[in-house]
């Protein structure tokens, strides 16, 4: 009985790994991206329908555009030199601005994102939140938000598909997705691995310099970022830590991140 489950196990694990094309490392995610796409339209929709964006006017919403339409070209730019442009298809790229003290941003799948006013004077300027953005929307082109979720599928529903499980437990999928994103400041986001962090920082620094940002930029960004929660750090650190490690890992990588960097 023991060989079986571990057959299954191990059969699930062997078919359902998806390459990250930055690093070619396999992750496993057992949920197909266009129904995580389909759950991250709605969602997105549910959620600015609920916390109204800043109008377009807005500067705020026209720098975080700004930032996001070139990252987004940066990211289309480094697929396409891996030939893996198909990874991105299905992608609607929208980005909006919502007015809360909440010191957070983050990416759905298909390009869906969310910046917190609470943020923006942590990252003080154009640069610093183009830092912020790239780690965001590294986490969601490497699909690590679809691992979490994949992994708390196997939990709670075992070798299930995600329509079946949606049928059966609708609530939990969608807590499991909401968490897995980190949506909103108070859904209790589940905490990335150390290795999607680290991944997600690399690769965030090179789509900001090949969108034409300092990447150097960094580093006084996540020393600030660190500070300023005082004894608790702030929420975007709750998911999201941030210390000497990362800062030093950084640093390291700091000159393969300049080989990218082209001003604009």
């Amino acid at each position: 009985m023991k060989k079986n489950i571990f057959l299954f196990a191990s059969i699930i694990l062997i078919s359902s790994c998806h390459k990250n094309v930055v690093t070619g490392k396999y992750a496993f995610d057992i949920v197909p991206e266009s129904e995580m796409m389909s759950m991250s339209f709605s969602q997105y929709d549910q959620v600015l329908k609920q916390t109204p964006p800043l109008p377009d006017s807005d500067d705020r919403v026209q720098m975080v555009r700004r930032i996001g339409t070139r990252i987004q070209k940066s990211v289309e730019s480094f697929f396409a030199s891996k030939g893996a442009s198909s990874d991105l298809n299905g992608f609607k790229w929208e980005f909006n601005v919502i007015d809360e003290a909440t010191v957070n941003a983050w990416c759905m799948p298909g390009g869906k994102v969310v910046v917190y006013t609470g943020l923006l004077p942590i990252t003080k300027d154009e640069p610093s939140l183009s830092i912020v953005m790239g780690h965001e929307i590294a986490h969601a082109v490497a699909r690590h938000g679809s691992q979490r979720m994949s992994t708390g599928l196997l939990e709670q529903f075992g070798g299930a598909a995600l329509s079946v499980a949606l049928s059966q437990k609708p609530a939990v999928v969608q807590q499991l997705f909401n968490q897995a994103y980190g949506v909103t400041s108070g859904l209790g986001a589940l905490k990335f691995s150390r290795s999607n962090e680290s991944e997600a920082d690399k690769m965030g620094l090179i789509f900001a310099a090949m969108a034409g940002y300092n990447p150097e930029v960094a580093i006084p960004f996540w020393q600030r970022m660190s500070q300023s929660g005082g004894k608790k750090p702030p929420e975007f650190l709750s998911t999201h830590p941030s210390d000497e490690t990362r800062i030093k890992d950084l640093e390291a990588f700091m000159p393969e991140a300049k080989k990218y960097y082209k001003p604009q």
